[in-house]
């Protein structure tokens, strides 16, 4: 029988150093844990939150080394994640204080179908048209700009004098990213969890993304995947709806565990990966797409910089969604109408080095509702004598 942590984990499990957290029955809050020798074991002693655990000096050392308390097997914790059995801890989202942000329109591809969301207004059967038209005038110039260079500055140029320019090509191209808040700090859920696509939404989409984790210091120290789920009908009526289009309740996965960067794993890995995303919805529809990190037309030192310095501060850390490439142009119904989701759809977002983030999708408003905020998160570690 083949190990259940090969469904969730990364594949090279046993030379990763991973931090996770977990919620063991009975218990509302969670345990900070790491893997060693095929088991889960808690370490919330030497952090009581990650982004604690995250600002020590000896992280590393601490993840590795330090003396752990209870644990639990590997394999259990999955089945028990993606069963919903209640018989071992489960995966939570492995992130609690930091906040979430991320970064928008900082791959090409991405960046056309952001431009023809605002030229269609959110209007779905308009894309296919918006799309050939504005392929033909920009998309091949597009490609290879360096964001913010002198080349880039000529293309702007010309789009304004053909009627074309966006807000969407200023980000994707001009000298300064779109970096935006993308949730409340403790409003993330995990992998196995369910995801939330508001039900007055028509046209939708997940977004497969690697989510950096950044110290309060500004230092990326690991990452892991999350799912940025997009209403397109939204964002396209009005970039004034970003806020609507990206939060709301269980809007934002990351998972399954953060893999801290060491001498076998870095941002040079991270910047190499290929994500890939599979979708089966219930129709019996299946979507097999995926973002190559190697695309990116921002560096993720660019997009770091630009979330934190002088000029903005994260005392806690923060965690980055750092962008997709991944355009939602397959038709699942009408021809020319693209993609979108549908509830039930099961979205799985994988590569071997990070594991996988499966999630299925529930209208936001029938998504377990978020009642551990803030004052609970500390409450709780007050009882367990760690606050």
């Amino acid at each position: 029988m083949p190990h259940l942590a090969s469904e969730l984990l990364p594949a090279d499990l046993e030379a990763a150093t991973v931090v996770a957290r977990l919620r063991v029955p009975g218990e509302r809050g969670a345990r900070v844990a790491t893997v060693r020798g095929g088991r889960f074991v808690d370490i919330t002693a030497h952090g009581p939150t990650v982004a604690d655990l995250f600002d020590r000096a000896d992280l590393l050392a601490v993840v590795r080394e330090a003396d752990a308390g209870e644990s639990w097997a590997v394999d259990d914790v999955v089945r028990a994640t993606l069963d919903g059995s209640g018989s071992a801890p489960v995966l939570l989202s492995p992130i609690d204080l930091q906040v979430v942000k991320a970064a928008g329109v900082t791959f090409a591809r991405s960046m056309i179908e952001r431009v023809i969301e605002e030229r269609a207004q959110g209007d779905a059967t308009r894309a296919a048209e918006i799309r050939e038209k504005v392929l033909g005038v920009v998309g091949a110039a597009l490609t290879d700009l360096r964001p913010g260079s002198a080349e880039a500055a000529e293309v702007k140029r010309m789009l304004i004098a053909e009627g074309l320019w966006s807000q969407y090509l200023e980000v994707g191209i001009g000298p300064d990213p779109e970096i935006f808040t993308k949730a409340p700090v403790l409003s993330t859920v995990g992998t196995g969890a369910p995801i939330g696509v508001l039900s007055r939404s028509t046209w939708n989409n997940p977004e497969p993304e690697v989510v950096l984790a950044v110290t309060s210091a500004g230092r990326p120290v690991a990452a892991t995947l999350g799912n940025d789920v997009n209403l397109r009908d939204f964002e396209g009526r009005s970039a004034l709806l970003l806020g609507e289009a990206k939060d709301n309740n269980a809007s934002a996965a990351i998972g399954p565990v953060l893999r801290l960067f060491d001498e076998g794993f870095g941002l040079d890995d991270v910047r190499g990966l290929e994500i890939a995303l599979r979708i089966e919805g219930e129709d019996g529809f299946v979507l097999d797409d995926g973002s190559s990190m190697s695309q990116m037309s921002r560096t993720l030192e660019e997009l770091v910089a630009h979330t934190i310095g002088a000029h903005h501060q994260y005392p806690d850390g923060f965690v980055l969604f750092t962008g997709t490439l991944f355009a939602p142009t397959q038709d699942r119904d009408s021809p020319g109408m693209g993609f979108t989701h549908r509830r039930g759809d099961v979205v799985r977002i994988s590569t071997p080095a990070l594991g996988t983030l499966v999630n299925t999708v529930r209208a936001a408003e029938e998504c377990p509702p978020w009642e551990f905020g803030i004052r609970a998160f500390f409450a709780d570690l007050a009882a367990r004598g760690l606050g």
